[in-house]
């Protein structure tokens, strides 16, 4: 598994825990704002922030992607 995959599979794991979700959930929430996208496009970058920043910033993405529609 390359590093940007295990770095998703880690997002949607530590999203699915600070939220109290189902993975289920987590997928569908992911796919339908482009989530995974986002964090492959900002890998660099977002590698290298911790846990609490990761999720404040997907909820961040994902509040304006809500937004925008």
């Amino acid at each position: 598994m390359s590093e940007r995959m295990e770095f998703m599979a880690y997002c949607i794991e530590e999203y699915k825990a600070a939220e109290h979700l189902s993975g289920k959930t987590v997928i569908d929430l992911f796919d339908k704002y482009g989530v995974l996208g986002y964090i492959a496009d900002y890998f660099d970058a977002l590698h290298t922030t911790g846990g609490e920043y990761i999720i404040k910033d997907i909820n961040g993405f994902i509040d304006n992607r809500k937004a925008a529609t």
